[in-house]
Protein backbone atom coordinates (compact mmCIF):
# COMPACT_ATOMS: atom_id res chain seq x y z
CA UNK A 1 0.00 0.00 0.00
CA UNK A 2 1.23 3.42 -0.75
CA UNK A 3 0.36 7.63 -0.19
CA UNK A 4 0.58 10.42 -2.32
CA UNK A 5 2.27 13.56 -1.32
CA UNK A 6 -0.44 16.15 -1.70
CA UNK A 7 3.00 18.89 -2.45
CA UNK A 8 4.71 16.60 -4.97
CA UNK A 9 2.27 13.55 -5.93
CA UNK A 10 5.30 11.26 -5.90
CA UNK A 11 4.28 7.88 -4.12
CA UNK A 12 5.67 6.90 -0.71
CA UNK A 13 4.74 3.79 1.44
CA UNK A 14 2.42 3.68 4.02
CA UNK A 15 3.48 4.39 7.25
CA UNK A 16 6.03 7.15 6.43
CA UNK A 17 5.75 10.03 7.91
CA UNK A 18 7.54 12.60 4.99
CA UNK A 19 7.99 12.52 1.47
CA UNK A 20 10.96 10.84 0.78
CA UNK A 21 10.99 13.33 -2.46
CA UNK A 22 9.85 16.95 -1.42
CA UNK A 23 10.34 16.31 2.58
CA UNK A 24 6.60 17.48 2.76
CA UNK A 25 4.46 16.07 5.56
CA UNK A 26 2.32 13.08 4.20
CA UNK A 27 0.16 12.19 7.71
CA UNK A 28 -2.45 14.90 9.07
CA UNK A 29 -0.31 16.69 11.90
CA UNK A 30 -3.08 16.27 15.02
CA UNK A 31 -4.78 19.26 16.76
CA UNK A 32 -2.74 20.32 19.77
CA UNK A 33 -2.93 19.08 22.29
CA UNK A 34 -1.42 15.79 21.80
CA UNK A 35 -1.32 13.47 24.34
CA UNK A 36 1.12 10.86 25.91
CA UNK A 37 0.38 7.72 27.08
CA UNK A 38 -2.45 8.34 29.37
CA UNK A 39 -5.32 9.58 29.51
CA UNK A 40 -6.45 10.51 33.31
CA UNK A 41 -10.06 12.07 34.39
CA UNK A 42 -9.27 15.70 34.65
CA UNK A 43 -10.91 17.65 37.43
CA UNK A 44 -12.13 20.73 37.39
CA UNK A 45 -10.79 22.09 40.93
CA UNK A 46 -7.26 21.30 39.32
CA UNK A 47 -3.98 19.63 41.31
CA UNK A 48 -0.60 21.23 42.88
CA UNK A 49 2.28 18.96 41.14
CA UNK A 50 5.66 19.40 40.38
CA UNK A 51 6.24 20.05 36.01
CA UNK A 52 8.86 20.21 33.69
CA UNK A 53 7.96 22.50 31.07
CA UNK A 54 9.93 22.75 27.51
CA UNK A 55 9.14 25.78 25.23
CA UNK A 56 10.56 25.39 21.83
CA UNK A 57 10.57 28.90 18.90
CA UNK A 58 11.48 29.11 15.64
CA UNK A 59 14.81 31.40 15.31
CA UNK A 60 14.09 34.73 12.75
CA UNK A 61 10.35 33.70 12.11
CA UNK A 62 9.22 37.44 11.01
CA UNK A 63 11.95 37.31 8.07
CA UNK A 64 10.56 34.15 6.86
CA UNK A 65 7.20 35.13 6.76
CA UNK A 66 8.21 37.72 4.51
CA UNK A 67 10.31 35.93 2.39
CA UNK A 68 7.52 33.03 2.09
CA UNK A 69 4.10 32.56 0.37
CA UNK A 70 1.49 31.99 3.36
CA UNK A 71 0.64 28.60 1.72
CA UNK A 72 4.41 27.53 1.84
CA UNK A 73 4.69 29.41 5.17
CA UNK A 74 2.13 26.93 6.91
CA UNK A 75 3.36 23.95 5.09
CA UNK A 76 6.80 24.83 6.52
CA UNK A 77 5.16 25.08 9.82
CA UNK A 78 3.52 22.21 9.94
CA UNK A 79 6.42 20.07 9.09
CA UNK A 80 8.67 21.66 11.62
CA UNK A 81 5.45 20.80 14.08
CA UNK A 82 5.81 17.44 13.21
CA UNK A 83 9.31 16.95 13.95
CA UNK A 84 9.05 18.61 17.12
CA UNK A 85 6.16 16.38 18.16
CA UNK A 86 7.86 13.32 17.27
CA UNK A 87 10.59 13.83 19.12
CA UNK A 88 8.51 15.06 21.93
CA UNK A 89 6.14 12.30 22.08
CA UNK A 90 8.74 9.87 21.63
CA UNK A 91 9.88 10.68 25.82
CA UNK A 92 6.39 10.31 27.02
CA UNK A 93 6.13 14.10 26.82
CA UNK A 94 3.11 15.54 25.91
CA UNK A 95 2.30 18.86 23.45
CA UNK A 96 -0.25 21.32 25.13
CA UNK A 97 -0.02 23.89 22.98
CA UNK A 98 1.17 25.69 19.47
CA UNK A 99 1.84 29.31 20.05
CA UNK A 100 2.48 30.91 16.28
CA UNK A 101 5.92 29.21 15.68
CA UNK A 102 5.98 28.16 18.94
CA UNK A 103 5.80 25.17 20.78
CA UNK A 104 4.81 24.30 25.19
CA UNK A 105 5.26 20.76 26.00
CA UNK A 106 4.93 19.12 29.49
CA UNK A 107 6.89 16.40 31.24
CA UNK A 108 5.09 15.14 34.42
CA UNK A 109 1.91 15.44 33.35
CA UNK A 110 -1.00 14.04 32.66
CA UNK A 111 1.63 11.12 33.12
CA UNK A 112 4.43 11.39 35.65
CA UNK A 113 7.53 9.71 35.04
CA UNK A 114 10.41 9.72 37.99
CA UNK A 115 12.68 10.97 35.49
CA UNK A 116 10.57 13.36 33.84
CA UNK A 117 13.27 16.74 33.80
CA UNK A 118 15.58 14.11 32.14
CA UNK A 119 13.00 13.31 29.49
CA UNK A 120 12.51 16.86 28.70
CA UNK A 121 16.35 17.47 28.29
CA UNK A 122 16.73 14.63 26.22
CA UNK A 123 13.94 15.39 23.60
CA UNK A 124 15.28 18.80 23.50
CA UNK A 125 18.15 18.07 21.97
CA UNK A 126 16.47 15.24 20.15
CA UNK A 127 14.58 17.35 18.78
CA UNK A 128 17.93 20.43 18.12
CA UNK A 129 19.05 16.85 16.04
CA UNK A 130 15.88 16.30 14.13
CA UNK A 131 15.01 19.95 13.36
CA UNK A 132 18.98 20.05 12.08
CA UNK A 133 18.61 16.49 9.86
CA UNK A 134 15.00 17.25 8.24
CA UNK A 135 14.58 17.61 4.74
CA UNK A 136 12.94 20.94 5.24
CA UNK A 137 11.90 23.05 2.23
CA UNK A 138 13.71 25.83 3.77
CA UNK A 139 16.32 25.66 6.87
CA UNK A 140 15.10 26.45 10.03
CA UNK A 141 16.94 27.01 13.25
CA UNK A 142 15.24 26.46 16.97
CA UNK A 143 15.63 27.37 20.40
CA UNK A 144 14.45 25.40 23.47
CA UNK A 145 14.14 26.74 27.19
CA UNK A 146 13.23 24.36 29.68
CA UNK A 147 12.46 24.44 33.64
CA UNK A 148 11.06 22.60 36.52
CA UNK A 149 9.18 24.25 38.89
CA UNK A 150 5.54 23.94 40.86
CA UNK A 151 2.31 24.36 38.84
CA UNK A 152 -1.70 24.23 39.29
CA UNK A 153 -2.74 21.82 36.62
CA UNK A 154 -6.51 21.50 35.46
CA UNK A 155 -9.24 22.48 33.34
CA UNK A 156 -9.00 26.28 32.60
CA UNK A 157 -11.78 28.50 30.44
CA UNK A 158 -15.30 27.81 29.50
CA UNK A 159 -18.03 26.83 26.75
CA UNK A 160 -16.14 25.75 23.76
CA UNK A 161 -13.15 27.48 24.68
CA UNK A 162 -12.05 25.13 27.77
CA UNK A 163 -9.33 24.07 28.08
CA UNK A 164 -8.56 20.66 29.77
CA UNK A 165 -5.18 20.42 30.33
CA UNK A 166 -3.82 24.00 31.20
CA UNK A 167 -1.10 24.73 33.55
CA UNK A 168 -0.80 28.15 36.00
CA UNK A 169 2.07 29.42 37.14
CA UNK A 170 5.22 31.13 37.04
CA UNK A 171 7.03 28.03 35.62
CA UNK A 172 5.80 28.08 31.75
CA UNK A 173 6.40 31.40 31.73
CA UNK A 174 10.22 31.17 32.96
CA UNK A 175 10.51 28.21 29.92
CA UNK A 176 9.40 30.99 27.86
CA UNK A 177 11.58 33.73 28.95
CA UNK A 178 14.85 30.65 29.30
CA UNK A 179 14.12 30.11 25.30
CA UNK A 180 15.15 33.77 24.54
CA UNK A 181 18.40 33.32 26.29
CA UNK A 182 19.48 30.23 24.18
CA UNK A 183 21.75 30.67 21.08
CA UNK A 184 20.33 28.93 17.64
CA UNK A 185 20.10 25.13 17.44
CA UNK A 186 20.99 25.00 21.49
CA UNK A 187 19.22 23.84 24.80
CA UNK A 188 19.36 25.90 28.16
CA UNK A 189 18.06 24.56 31.48
CA UNK A 190 17.21 26.77 34.64
CA UNK A 191 19.10 25.81 37.53
CA UNK A 192 16.11 23.89 39.29
CA UNK A 193 16.30 21.60 35.88
CA UNK A 194 20.01 21.56 36.10
CA UNK A 195 19.97 20.01 39.84
CA UNK A 196 17.86 17.26 38.73
CA UNK A 197 19.82 15.94 35.87
CA UNK A 198 23.76 16.83 36.64
CA UNK A 199 25.54 14.48 35.53
CA UNK A 200 23.06 12.96 33.44
CA UNK A 201 24.38 15.89 30.39
CA UNK A 202 27.31 18.05 30.01
CA UNK A 203 26.18 21.47 30.81
CA UNK A 204 27.75 24.80 30.56
CA UNK A 205 27.31 27.51 33.12
CA UNK A 206 26.22 31.04 31.40
CA UNK A 207 25.65 32.69 34.24
CA UNK A 208 22.63 34.67 36.35
CA UNK A 209 20.14 36.34 33.76
CA UNK A 210 18.14 39.12 34.01
CA UNK A 211 14.60 37.49 32.62
CA UNK A 212 12.27 39.71 31.25
CA UNK A 213 8.89 39.72 33.97
CA UNK A 214 11.35 37.68 36.29
CA UNK A 215 11.68 39.74 39.47
CA UNK A 216 14.86 37.26 40.50
CA UNK A 217 17.97 36.84 38.29
CA UNK A 218 18.12 33.34 37.17
CA UNK A 219 20.82 30.61 36.93
CA UNK A 220 21.06 29.32 33.19
CA UNK A 221 22.70 26.45 32.29
CA UNK A 222 22.97 25.35 27.66
CA UNK A 223 23.13 21.67 27.66
CA UNK A 224 25.98 20.76 25.63
CA UNK A 225 25.73 16.89 25.01
CA UNK A 226 24.20 13.86 27.15
CA UNK A 227 26.72 12.13 29.44
CA UNK A 228 27.51 8.52 29.27
CA UNK A 229 26.06 7.61 32.22
CA UNK A 230 22.61 7.14 31.88
CA UNK A 231 21.02 6.78 35.35
CA UNK A 232 21.32 8.78 38.58
CA UNK A 233 22.57 5.91 40.27
CA UNK A 234 25.30 5.54 37.62
CA UNK A 235 26.35 9.14 38.16
CA UNK A 236 26.33 8.34 41.93
CA UNK A 237 28.77 5.37 41.40
CA UNK A 238 30.64 8.14 39.67
CA UNK A 239 30.60 10.80 42.78
CA UNK A 240 30.59 8.14 45.60
CA UNK A 241 27.62 5.93 46.85
CA UNK A 242 26.65 6.22 50.38
CA UNK A 243 27.46 2.73 52.86
CA UNK A 244 25.20 -0.39 52.32
CA UNK A 245 22.93 -0.41 55.44
CA UNK A 246 20.55 -3.72 56.18
CA UNK A 247 21.33 -5.91 52.73
CA UNK A 248 23.54 -8.17 54.87
CA UNK A 249 21.10 -11.41 54.32
CA UNK A 250 20.60 -10.45 50.55
CA UNK A 251 24.05 -9.61 49.83
CA UNK A 252 25.61 -12.81 51.53
CA UNK A 253 22.70 -15.10 49.20
CA UNK A 254 24.39 -13.29 46.45
CA UNK A 255 27.48 -14.65 47.91
CA UNK A 256 26.48 -17.92 48.01
CA UNK A 257 25.64 -18.19 44.43
CA UNK A 258 28.54 -16.20 43.49
CA UNK A 259 30.65 -18.99 45.04
CA UNK A 260 28.78 -21.69 43.29
CA UNK A 261 29.22 -20.02 39.72
CA UNK A 262 32.47 -19.44 40.18
CA UNK A 263 33.08 -23.70 40.85
CA UNK A 264 31.62 -24.05 37.71
CA UNK A 265 27.75 -24.54 38.46
CA UNK A 266 26.29 -21.53 36.72
CA UNK A 267 23.55 -19.85 38.50
CA UNK A 268 20.72 -17.66 38.13
CA UNK A 269 19.23 -14.87 40.62
CA UNK A 270 16.06 -12.79 39.97
CA UNK A 271 15.94 -9.75 41.82
CA UNK A 272 13.12 -7.95 42.30
CA UNK A 273 11.82 -4.01 43.80
CA UNK A 274 10.34 -1.41 43.74
CA UNK A 275 12.28 1.54 42.23
CA UNK A 276 14.92 3.07 44.49
CA UNK A 277 14.98 0.16 46.59
CA UNK A 278 18.63 -1.23 46.14
CA UNK A 279 18.45 -3.52 43.50
CA UNK A 280 21.19 -1.80 41.63
CA UNK A 281 23.56 -0.96 44.48
CA UNK A 282 23.23 -4.63 45.74
CA UNK A 283 24.56 -5.76 42.26
CA UNK A 284 26.72 -3.20 42.32
CA UNK A 285 28.46 -4.40 45.27
CA UNK A 286 28.68 -7.56 44.60
CA UNK A 287 30.00 -7.14 40.97
CA UNK A 288 33.05 -5.12 42.43
CA UNK A 289 33.91 -7.93 44.57
CA UNK A 290 33.90 -10.34 41.76
CA UNK A 291 36.04 -8.05 39.73
CA UNK A 292 38.53 -7.99 42.60
CA UNK A 293 38.72 -11.54 42.95
CA UNK A 294 39.44 -11.61 39.00
CA UNK A 295 36.27 -12.06 37.30
CA UNK A 296 34.47 -10.71 34.47
CA UNK A 297 31.36 -8.43 35.00
CA UNK A 298 29.45 -7.82 31.94
CA UNK A 299 26.67 -5.23 32.30
CA UNK A 300 23.64 -5.12 29.97
CA UNK A 301 21.36 -2.16 30.79
CA UNK A 302 17.64 -1.54 29.54
CA UNK A 303 16.37 1.67 29.03
CA UNK A 304 12.88 3.26 29.13
CA UNK A 305 13.68 4.67 26.06
CA UNK A 306 14.17 2.22 23.90
CA UNK A 307 11.84 -0.45 24.57
CA UNK A 308 10.86 -0.83 21.05
CA UNK A 309 14.57 -0.84 19.90
CA UNK A 310 16.21 -4.41 19.17
CA UNK A 311 18.59 -5.56 21.32
CA UNK A 312 19.17 -2.41 22.59
CA UNK A 313 21.37 -3.07 25.89
CA UNK A 314 23.32 -5.56 23.66
CA UNK A 315 24.14 -2.73 20.95
CA UNK A 316 24.81 0.03 24.07
CA UNK A 317 27.01 -3.17 25.85
CA UNK A 318 28.95 -3.28 22.79
CA UNK A 319 29.54 -0.16 22.11
CA UNK A 320 30.55 0.13 25.86
CA UNK A 321 33.19 -2.95 25.23
CA UNK A 322 34.44 -1.96 21.76
CA UNK A 323 34.87 1.83 23.53
CA UNK A 324 33.77 3.19 20.57
CA UNK A 325 33.99 7.21 20.51
CA UNK A 326 31.50 9.87 19.46
CA UNK A 327 34.06 11.10 17.05
CA UNK A 328 34.78 7.73 15.90
CA UNK A 329 33.70 7.19 12.08
CA UNK A 330 32.35 3.83 10.94
CA UNK A 331 35.42 2.95 9.89
CA UNK A 332 37.03 3.33 12.84
CA UNK A 333 34.11 1.49 14.59
CA UNK A 334 34.67 -1.32 12.20
CA UNK A 335 38.20 -1.81 12.68
CA UNK A 336 37.54 -1.99 16.47
CA UNK A 337 34.87 -4.71 16.07
CA UNK A 338 36.91 -6.94 13.58
CA UNK A 339 40.05 -6.58 15.89
CA UNK A 340 38.61 -7.81 19.28
CA UNK A 341 36.63 -10.57 17.25
CA UNK A 342 39.96 -11.86 15.59
CA UNK A 343 40.96 -12.59 19.15
CA UNK A 344 38.21 -15.09 19.55
CA UNK A 345 37.94 -18.71 18.67
CA UNK A 346 34.75 -19.14 18.12
CA UNK A 347 33.36 -20.09 14.79
CA UNK A 348 32.96 -16.72 13.03
CA UNK A 349 31.87 -17.38 9.66
CA UNK A 350 29.35 -14.68 9.20
CA UNK A 351 29.53 -13.65 12.83
CA UNK A 352 31.44 -9.53 11.07
CA UNK A 353 29.19 -8.73 8.93
CA UNK A 354 25.78 -10.23 11.27
CA UNK A 355 27.40 -7.51 14.18
CA UNK A 356 28.49 -4.92 12.02
CA UNK A 357 24.78 -4.97 10.90
CA UNK A 358 23.92 -4.92 14.39
CA UNK A 359 25.66 -1.90 15.23
CA UNK A 360 25.03 -0.24 12.30
CA UNK A 361 28.04 -0.19 10.14
CA UNK A 362 28.67 -0.83 6.59
CA UNK A 363 29.75 -3.89 5.54
CA UNK A 364 32.98 -5.43 5.79
CA UNK A 365 35.55 -5.47 3.08
CA UNK A 366 35.60 -9.10 1.39
CA UNK A 367 32.74 -10.44 3.01
CA UNK A 368 29.51 -11.57 1.32
CA UNK A 369 26.13 -9.65 1.55
CA UNK A 370 23.96 -11.32 3.97
CA UNK A 371 21.05 -12.60 1.93
CA UNK A 372 19.19 -14.39 5.19
CA UNK A 373 15.59 -13.84 6.42
CA UNK A 374 15.34 -11.15 8.85
CA UNK A 375 14.57 -13.86 11.29
CA UNK A 376 17.37 -16.15 10.13
CA UNK A 377 19.56 -12.97 10.22
CA UNK A 378 18.09 -12.57 14.28
CA UNK A 379 18.83 -15.89 15.32
CA UNK A 380 22.26 -16.20 13.84
CA UNK A 381 23.08 -12.93 15.35
CA UNK A 382 21.73 -14.15 19.08
CA UNK A 383 23.87 -17.32 18.67
CA UNK A 384 27.21 -15.48 17.87
CA UNK A 385 26.47 -13.12 20.91
CA UNK A 386 26.00 -16.09 22.90
CA UNK A 387 28.91 -17.64 21.58
CA UNK A 388 31.07 -14.69 22.44
CA UNK A 389 29.78 -15.25 25.79
CA UNK A 390 30.28 -18.49 26.41
CA UNK A 391 34.12 -18.16 25.10
CA UNK A 392 34.95 -15.38 28.38
CA UNK A 393 33.68 -17.58 30.39
CA UNK A 394 36.45 -20.37 29.56
CA UNK A 395 39.31 -17.65 30.51
CA UNK A 396 37.70 -16.16 33.85
CA UNK A 397 34.20 -16.51 36.37
CA UNK A 398 31.38 -13.74 34.50
CA UNK A 399 29.33 -11.90 36.93
CA UNK A 400 26.61 -10.70 34.24
CA UNK A 401 23.99 -7.88 35.03
CA UNK A 402 21.11 -7.15 33.70
CA UNK A 403 19.56 -3.89 34.86
CA UNK A 404 15.92 -2.91 34.76
CA UNK A 405 15.08 -5.98 32.76
CA UNK A 406 11.21 -4.74 32.65
CA UNK A 407 12.08 -2.27 29.85
CA UNK A 408 13.88 -4.40 27.88
CA UNK A 409 12.50 -5.39 24.47
CA UNK A 410 11.40 -8.51 22.54
CA UNK A 411 14.91 -9.63 21.13
CA UNK A 412 17.15 -9.21 24.01
CA UNK A 413 14.42 -11.14 25.96
CA UNK A 414 14.79 -13.75 23.34
CA UNK A 415 18.43 -13.27 23.54
CA UNK A 416 18.42 -13.95 27.57
CA UNK A 417 16.54 -17.12 27.44
CA UNK A 418 19.23 -18.48 25.10
CA UNK A 419 21.40 -17.57 27.49
CA UNK A 420 19.48 -18.99 30.38
CA UNK A 421 19.62 -22.27 28.62
CA UNK A 422 23.48 -22.16 29.06
CA UNK A 423 23.92 -21.36 32.31
CA UNK A 424 24.46 -24.64 33.75
CA UNK A 425 27.16 -25.53 32.62
CA UNK A 426 29.08 -22.01 32.76
CA UNK A 427 31.03 -20.56 35.03
CA UNK A 428 28.38 -17.51 35.37
CA UNK A 429 26.12 -15.96 37.71
CA UNK A 430 23.49 -13.98 35.70
CA UNK A 431 21.63 -11.06 37.82
CA UNK A 432 18.32 -10.37 36.37
CA UNK A 433 16.85 -7.09 38.26
CA UNK A 434 13.45 -6.27 37.56
CA UNK A 435 10.39 -4.08 38.56
CA UNK A 436 7.49 -5.99 40.38
CA UNK A 437 5.38 -5.71 37.61
CA UNK A 438 7.30 -7.74 35.59
CA UNK A 439 6.27 -11.18 35.12
CA UNK A 440 9.61 -13.42 34.03
CA UNK A 441 8.14 -15.67 31.61
CA UNK A 442 10.84 -18.68 32.31
CA UNK A 443 9.90 -21.74 34.14
CA UNK A 444 11.37 -22.20 37.49
CA UNK A 445 14.75 -24.08 37.40
CA UNK A 446 16.97 -25.86 40.34
CA UNK A 447 19.63 -23.20 39.73
CA UNK A 448 17.46 -20.35 39.66
CA UNK A 449 16.67 -17.87 42.74
CA UNK A 450 14.34 -15.16 43.40
CA UNK A 451 15.09 -12.96 45.86
CA UNK A 452 12.45 -9.71 46.72
CA UNK A 453 13.99 -7.02 48.14
CA UNK A 454 12.24 -5.08 51.25
CA UNK A 455 12.15 -2.01 52.73
CA UNK A 456 14.24 -1.07 55.47
CA UNK A 457 13.35 -0.76 58.96
CA UNK A 458 12.86 1.92 61.39
CA UNK A 459 16.67 1.06 62.89
CA UNK A 460 18.41 0.46 59.68
CA UNK A 461 16.81 3.77 58.84
CA UNK A 462 18.68 5.77 61.20
CA UNK A 463 21.87 3.97 61.05
CA UNK A 464 21.98 4.70 57.61
CA UNK A 465 21.33 9.01 58.18
CA UNK A 466 24.01 8.60 60.67
CA UNK A 467 26.44 7.17 58.25
CA UNK A 468 25.58 9.92 56.13
CA UNK A 469 25.72 12.63 58.58
CA UNK A 470 28.99 11.44 60.05
CA UNK A 471 27.56 10.39 63.50
CA UNK A 472 25.93 13.09 64.22
CA UNK A 473 22.38 12.36 65.95
CA UNK A 474 19.24 14.87 63.49
CA UNK A 475 16.78 15.80 66.13
CA UNK A 476 13.67 13.69 67.33
CA UNK A 477 11.36 15.34 65.22
CA UNK A 478 13.34 15.68 61.65
CA UNK A 479 14.31 11.85 62.04
CA UNK A 480 10.52 11.07 62.68
CA UNK A 481 10.06 12.95 59.18
CA UNK A 482 12.88 11.55 57.49
CA UNK A 483 11.13 7.90 58.69
CA UNK A 484 7.57 8.11 57.82
CA UNK A 485 7.85 10.15 54.59
CA UNK A 486 10.52 8.25 52.67
CA UNK A 487 8.67 4.82 53.95
CA UNK A 488 12.23 2.57 54.03
CA UNK A 489 12.87 3.01 50.40
CA UNK A 490 16.49 3.64 50.13
CA UNK A 491 17.01 5.62 47.66
CA UNK A 492 14.20 8.69 48.86
CA UNK A 493 15.81 8.15 52.81
CA UNK A 494 19.19 8.99 50.76
CA UNK A 495 17.92 11.91 49.22
CA UNK A 496 15.74 13.87 52.12
CA UNK A 497 18.73 13.29 54.22
CA UNK A 498 20.91 14.41 51.89
CA UNK A 499 18.11 17.93 51.38
CA UNK A 500 18.07 18.44 55.44
CA UNK A 501 21.75 18.55 55.39
CA UNK A 502 22.58 20.85 52.83
CA UNK A 503 19.24 23.04 53.32
CA UNK A 504 21.84 24.87 56.00
CA UNK A 505 18.87 24.52 58.74
CA UNK A 506 20.34 22.42 61.28
CA UNK A 507 23.89 23.75 63.23
CA UNK A 508 25.65 21.62 65.96
CA UNK A 509 26.01 22.31 69.08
Amino acid sequence: MSIHCAKCGIENPTGHKFCGECGAALARLPDAPIAGRSEPHETPEGERRQLTVMFCDVVDSTALSERLDPEDLRDLMRLYQQVCVSAITSFDGYVAKYLGDGLLAYFGYPQAHEDDAARAVRAGLALIEAIRGARLPHPLHVRVGIHTGLVVAGEMGSGEYQEHRAIVGETPNLAARLQEQASPGSVVISSATYHLVAGLFGCEEMGRRALKGISVPVSVYRVMREAEEQSRFEVAVKTGLTPLVGREHELGLLRERWERARQGQGQIVLLSGEPGIGKSRLMQTLGQQALSEGAIRIEFRCSPYHQNSAFYPIIDHLQRLLKFDREDSPEIKLGKLAGSLSRCRFPQADTLPLLASLLSLPQPAGTSPLISSPQKQKEKTQAALAAWVLEDGERAPICCVWEDLHWADPSSLEFLTLLLDQVPAMHLLLLLAFRPDFRPSWPPRSHMAHLALPRLGRHEIKTMVERMTGGRELPAQIMQEVVSKTDGVPLFVEELTRTVIESGLLREE
